[in-house]
């Protein structure tokens, strides 16, 4: 899909919607009842079913196990899935990549135990059960399906090999298991091969393996020893494997105690062999991973006797989130519907909770194809979308709150001028020692939980030994942030009756309208770029000018000149094959270096310039959002939601292919389309519609005190039922006799 300039509205077409503020019309007037608020029950990993085989591969997740089918480097098919269990793998944070290695710096810089510049995805090195199929003496080697289609809750696998049909669906259970149930048309024997962990860094490995007293089960004690580079720049080291200690737990459904063979390589690596038989009754078999021996073996084994029921309770539980946890969302294009919950259930999948060291609270992750764990980089967006759950203790709260276990102990970088600065990532015992200010965009997104929950308690987590502490000396900028976290603090000490902190902060604060009109003015066309906001005086234009929109004191004139003159124009700005490039064209030949060029389009850059325009209320950005959604998060040859890390300038896909790096994309539906924003503290709700000129209406639905509100968007008007607080909706764009004062003359 590529929409053409000349589809963006005007702003004199669009005048009606930016006329004055008018109440809402009462749910009795719309004719709709508060009994009938709750969206009825849809199943949503019946309508996210997508075929995925040669495209993708395949992705599960339990709480801290996963499950990688296949192996696709950056979008480019190196293995297909096949028969049984290729990459189940635990993964609790208790190290970033593959071996458990101590840090040699000295000082707060220290990254701990854990961390790994070399192994970040050594799921990809794991060989579990990797099935074969013997029929009449003939073994075919791990056959690659005809067809694997993806669901939140499992993946469905179709073969033929040799006439014969074999399906298995596979899943991970609540407790953490991963399992497979495979039906064959007619008798067949499956093979399965694998192995204990063996990276590409592994040294030796001390794994052994001993059948358990049931027959059924093959318990493998893991252990080894593997190169690291715990820290930034330093040296390669030889620790423990990551899993040392652990047992991995291989049951199945039969016996498989008169085929079993074992043995060990050179390098101590314990290699495994067994074959079962299948037909059209169906065999299980499973795998799970604990510290413990007998809860790993009591996992496998639970999994395998009780398959049908833990998968049926899986299905249920995944579509009772996308029912209960996120906002309901309906347009007339069903592919927005399907991006929109696509996206939602990635956000869930990555959901982890370890309840150890560093790892207190429950949070949503990034990325299965670069590390697991959360970024300080992405929170600043997959915080607030955790503010628009249901549960916000549960699927919010940790977001930020993980964060402050390092500025609790001291583990940041501490610049001569007062900066504060913590890590990337981080585990139960370690940090990743890349250092960054992304941090105080978290202040803002703590304030919107806050907003949507009056939860005080919350509230003083946040700030207490975190917020206070991180930027007692000066808070960081991100895009051009300052001004406004600055008055959140404050705003926040007032709630929580510190009035020293709340003196501190309005002390540091730029409270003067001149002052903070200066400081966006002294960037206007710097290095003489025309139209153009804090240019860097090497020439590289990207995204991050646009980013300052976001700002409540960013000057309106600047961001529709900028808009009018860059986001639009197709020859030297930003509008390539679809908006934006995360890169201006006229930049491009200067600044063409492969990772240049991988990161031609990139979700958050585009979430953050499209939320600056939504912010400021250009007419330009509901279509440009289309446009961005429409092209970057939905294939066409596919048909169906794709969440790529980025796009090549040649639009070929790059990097993870379930990546939450996309998570901001739900804010431009629900902030975005939908204008939505309410505080519990102030009861009330405002909704500011950019209602696309693509469609005609709009819905959307979502619990507010644990009442059901529906927001139902036409070109005409809005009407809001069932709303618990007081609630209006402003029309698009200032007045047109607004002035400077009405940006900057704000307490």
């Amino acid at each position: 899909m590529h929409l053409s300039l000349a589809s963006i509205t005007s702003a004199s077409e669009r005048v009606l919607k930016g006329l004055a503020v008018i109440w809402c019309l009462s749910f009795l007037a719309a004719g709709l009842s508060e009994a009938n608020q709750k969206p009825p029950f849809t199943d949503y990993c019946q309508k996210l079913e997508q075929e995925i085989q040669g495209r993708k591969h395949g992705f599960l997740a339990g709480n801290v196990c996963y499950y990688v089918g296949g192996f696709h480097a950056s979008w480019h098919p190196m293995e297909d899935e096949t028969i049984g269990l290729t990459h189940p793998f635990h993964h609790d944070l208790r190290a970033r990549g593959a071996a458990l290695v101590d840090s040699e710096l000295v000082g707060p810089e220290n990254t701990g135990r854990g961390n790994d510049y070399l192994s970040w995805e050594f799921y990809k090195d794991t060989r579990v059960l990797y099935g074969s199929v013997i029929i009449d003496g003939v073994t075919y080697e791990t056959p690659a399906p005809k067809s694997m289609l993806w669901r939140p809750d499992k993946m469905i696998c179709l073969y033929e090999v040799c006439g014969v049909s074999i399906r298995e669906e596979k899943f991970i259970g609540a407790n953490d298991a991963a399992a497979s149930f495979i039906t064959a048309s007619q008798p067949v024997i499956l093979q399965f091969n694998g192995q204990s962990l063996d990276t590409r860094h592994t040294v030796s490995s001390s794994a052994t393996a001993r059948l358990g007293d049931d027959g059924k089960t093959l318990l493998i004690s893991e252990g080894g020893r593997i190169k690291s580079r715990p820290d930034p720049k330093g040296p390669e080291k030889i620790g423990p494997s990551v899993y040392t200690g652990m047992t991995t737990a291989l049951s199945a459904s039969v016996d498989i105690s008169k085929t079993l063979t074992l043995h060990r390589d050179d390098r101590g690596v314990q290699k495994y062999c067994y074959s079962i038989p299948c037909g059209p009754k169906g065999v299980v078999v499973s795998w799970a991973m604990h510290d413990d021996a007998e809860t790993a073996t009591a996992a496998a084994q639970d999994i395998v006797n009780n398959h049908q029921s833990l998968a049926a309770e899986k299905t249920a539980e995944m579509n009772r989130l996308l029912n209960d946890e996120v906002p309901w969302f309906r347009c007339p294009d069903e592919k927005f519907v399907d991006i929109y919950y696509f996206l939602w259930a990635i956000y869930l999948m990555y959901s982890i909770e370890v309840g150890e060291g560093w790892e207190q609270e429950p949070h949503t992750q990034t990325a299965v194809n670069n590390f697991l764990g959360m970024h300080r980089y992405d929170a600043t967006f997959q915080i607030k979308v955790g503010a628009w759950t249901h549960n916000k203790a549960r699927f919010a709260y940790g977001n930020v709150l993980t964060w402050k276990h390092l500025t609790k102990a001291d583990r940041f970088r501490e610049l001569d001028n007062g900066i504060r600065l913590i890590s990337d990532n981080k585990g139960t015992t370690w940090h990743s020692g890349a250092y960054g200010g992304e941090t105080s965009e978290h202040v803002l997104g703590a304030w919107q939980i806050y907003q949507h929950t009056s939860d005080k308690g919350f509230l003083r987590k946040a700030y207490e030994d975190h917020f206070e502490k991180l930027f007692q000396h000066k808070v960081t900028s991100f895009a051009m942030n300052e001004f406004e976290v600055l008055d959140t603090l404050r705003k926040i000490a007032h709630i929580l009756e510190e009035p020293a902190d709340e003196q501190h902060w309005k002390s540091m604060a730029h409270r003067d309208p001149e002052e903070i009109r200066r400081a966006f003015r002294q960037r206007w066309e710097m290095n003489n770029v025309p139209h153009f906001f804090a240019a860097p005086d090497n020439g590289l234009l990207t995204t991050n000018a646009f980013w300052c929109m976001r700002s409540p004191f960013f000057p309106r004139e600047y961001a529709e000149t900028m808009v009018r003159s860059w986001a639009t124009n197709r020859e030297k700005g930003f509008f390539g094959e679809f908006f934006p490039l995360a890169m201006a064209k006229q930049s491009m030949e200067s600044f063409a270096s492969d990772a240049d060029r991988s990161f031609g389009y990139t979700p958050d850059t585009a979430y953050f310039t499209l939320d600056g325009m939504f912010k400021q209320q250009l007419d330009e950005a509901a279509t440009l959002a289309i446009n961005h959604i429409g092209n970057y998060n939905w294939h066409d040859a596919w048909n169906i939601p794709v969440a790529p890390e980025a796009y090549r300038r040649d639009l070929s896909l790059f990097g993870d292919q379930f990546s939450n790096f996309n998570a901001g994309k739900i804010l431009l539906y629900l902030e975005g389309f939908g204008g939505l924003s309410y505080s519990l503290p102030d009861d009330e709700l405002k909704v500011r519609p950019a209602l696309p000129d693509e469609w005609a209406w709009m819905e959307i639905r979502l619990p507010i005190k644990g009442i059901w509100t529906t927001i139902r968007y036409q070109h005409d008007g809005v009407e809001i039922a069932g709303c618990p607080l007081r609630h209006s909706v402003e029309g698009i764009g200032l007045p047109a006799d607004s002035t400077e004062r009405d940006i900057y003359d704000r307490d």
